[in-house]
């Protein structure tokens, strides 16, 4: 259990922490000549029972408040410390608003320093923190007059305290630590401190430093300040890190499973303005994130109207640098110059989207990530668009594990690994794909099939391009074939006669001489027939998806144009560009080499689809394309 205190400045914070644990959480000198909190102060607490109780202390000085930020996210009970003199101040309301924010209900509350008042004043600032908590979730907490100098209340204070249940953390997630500090220690290298949000981490793990990407493993680890071999959810570690420099792991980073590192700049939230706003949260207000111990600067934008004081609504951060954070995260934010806190919510997707941000389908998707990971969620995210779930990203986006236990009550149906879809919709998309399919084939049986777009035109719901070719893929009766859709057992016919004339083209135009075949004319000559009538055949042919007419009256078989694509893309890995006599010279060699006029119309074509892209006389791929003919090597 991780105790938190919070309050204004030299309401006795530091002085309690020492009381409780007999250690000073002021561990600067500055610190102690000034006697204020600057940074994180950290103290243990041993219990006889074997426990022992983390303390995070934060600054109470109002230009300190980011700093406190850092602290406040890994705290299981806040000890929210008033000074029986001052009363309630600025700094210990807005504590306690951040607190809030952030989710934290359980609180003790210490009212300080009754020695330096009468027992009228005790009553009196008693009677003001009652106040302060009634409309919170904090109202029933304790409110332990303490005076450390004649050490009244202490006791009380310490069983209070002491009796607090241990909270209940998200052990059976991926591990996420939130890196508060980071130091270096003479024959051990770089250590990291911060509170375990989620998981567990041992002694020899590998992780990720997020969102710089850099990789460690974990050398030794501390736990509560005493060594162990393994850390867990709600905990406050220290780990010794090989392979990172001190200088490489900054506060506000994660050090994560290395399966969670997937940092992002635009967060959708449910945010709630505080009351206290002067005016409404608009359309790319200037903010300040505050996540965990990370801070950025970045854009707020509604998604609806411009959120009143008092209220709530959903809203995209836009950030000026990546952070690494999980959907259900809390999250606080701050004005641009950091002197106020304006707010703050739950994040609820990782991958918002910089266009159509407000459009239905996009809120009504955001509606149904609002809420834990439960089948209920899956039920609703598989009834909004694009109906398909991505159960990799939805888990790892959550620090999950496997969600698959969770199908069966979700109502979904795996269509291939990682990717669920509901059963019901399921079965309606299989019925209007076959429908489409059969009145096709029907009325065109010598057509190889439905030119894709036209298929994605005529079903309901209207999915994207990307998950209806892998929804198509899942289905065992339908075969997709470039820009092509059939039933896997419809077989386009052309009349015997020309049935006859197409068996005896296509040698022709395989084997050796696949990647210069004759033309139409050439064919004509050699099989003695009416060019005309060949050209229709092997139109015909095109239309069936066997053949491409890559020029005009040339003729290659699919498979071909397949295999040239794919050297197009070896000559254009990782982005190279090359020319067309580089691709010319990989056709064939000698007699059977393509030739420059070849290559330039084999490159022409797949300008026209995309394919390649010309500058001048070089080509890059883009490989996102190659499925048009490559179904198998969908590229990123």
């Amino acid at each position: 259990m991780i105790i938190g205190t919070a309050g204004h400045i030299d309401h006795g914070k530091s002085s309690l922490v020492r009381a409780l644990t007999g250690t000073d959480p002021d561990r600067l000198k500055e610190e102690k000549a000034r006697g204020i909190t600057i940074e994180l102060g950290f103290a243990y607490w041993p219990q006889p029972d074997g426990r022992v109780i983390g303390f995070v202390d934060v600054p109470g000085h109002e230009r300190f408040v980011p700093t406190m930020l850092a602290g406040a996210h890994g705290i299981d009970v806040v000890l929210l410390v008033v000074a029986a003199d001052d009363g309630v101040m600025p700094q210990t309301r807005e504590h306690l608003a951040i607190v809030r924010l952030l989710g934290r209900e359980r609180a003790v509350v210490a009212l300080t320093k009754v020695d330096l008042v009468d027992p009228a004043r005790v009553a009196a600032v008693t009677e003001e923190i009652t106040a302060l908590l009634a409309p919170t979730a904090m109202a029933q907490a304790p409110v332990i007059p303490v005076s450390v100098v004649t050490g009244e209340g202490m006791i009380t204070l310490a069983e209070t305290l002491a009796g607090q249940t241990d909270a209940i953390h998200a052990t059976a997630k991926r591990f996420r630590l939130a890196v508060d500090r980071s130091f270096s220690i003479a024959g051990a290298g770089t250590v990291v401190t911060g509170t375990i949000l989620s998981g567990q981490v041992a002694v020899g793990d590998r992780v990720v430093i997020s969102p710089s990407g850099r990789e460690a493993r974990v050398r030794g680890l501390h736990r509560q300040n005493q060594a162990a071999v393994q850390g867990v959810a709600g905990d406050r570690c220290a780990l010794n890190l090989a392979g990172v420099g001190r200088d490489e792991v900054t506060r506000g980073e994660m050090v994560l499973d290395p399966l969670l590192h997937a940092p992002t700049q635009r967060l959708d939230v449910r945010m709630t303005l505080l009351a206290d706003e002067r005016k409404p949260l608009g359309t790319w207000t200037p903010i300040r994130l505050h996540h965990a111990a990370a801070e950025v600067l970045g854009r707020a934008v509604p998604l609806g109207p411009p959120i009143q004081p008092g209220a709530s609504g959903l809203v995209q951060l836009v950030l000026e640098r990546p952070v690494a954070a999980a959907a259900g995260d809390l999250i606080v934010l701050r004005d641009i110059s950091d002197s106020r806190t304006i707010g703050g919510g739950a994040i609820l997707d990782l991958r918002a989207p910089e266009r159509h941000r407000r459009a239905p389908a996009r809120l009504a998707l955001l509606e149904a990530l609002d809420g834990p990971v439960a089948p209920a969620l899956l039920r609703r995210l598989g009834a909004c668009s694009p109906y398909v779930i991505d159960l990799v990203g939805l888990a790892r986006d959550r620090a999950m594990f496997d969600l698959a236990p969770l199908l069966d009550a979700g109502n979904l149906r795996l269509i291939e690994p990682g990717l669920a879809m509901d059963t019901t919709r399921w079965a309606e998309l299989c019925r209007d794909v076959g429908a489409v399919l059969d009145a096709f084939h029907q009325s065109s049986p010598d057509l190889q099939g439905v030119a894709f777009p036209t298929l994605r035109s005529n079903i309901s719901p209207l999915l994207p391009v990307p998950v209806l070719r892998r929804v198509l893929g899942a289905m065992d009766d339908v075969i997709v074939q470039g820009a092509w859709v059939r039933r896997a057992g419809h077989v386009a016919r052309l009349a015997p006669a020309d049935e006859a004339i197409w068996q005896a083209l296509a040698p022709g135009l395989g084997a050796a001489v696949r990647f210069r075949p004759p033309r139409v004319r050439d064919f004509a000559t050699t099989m003695g027939m009416d060019e005309k009538r060949l050209r229709a055949v092997l139109k015909a042919i095109a239309r069936r998806g066997e053949v491409e007419e890559v020029a005009q009256d040339h003729f290659f078989l699919r498979a071909t144009v397949a295999e040239m694509a794919l050297i197009a893309a070896e000559l254009g890995e990782a982005g190279a560009e090359f020319s067309a006599a580089q691709f010319r010279d990989r056709l064939g060699e000698g007699e059977l080499n393509a030739g420059r006029k070849v290559a330039i119309q084999v490159l022409e074509f797949f300008d026209r689809h995309g394919i390649t892209l010309r500058r001048g006389d070089a080509r890059r791929v883009d490989r996102r394309r190659l499925a048009l003919f490559v179904p198998d090597r969908i590229v990123a």
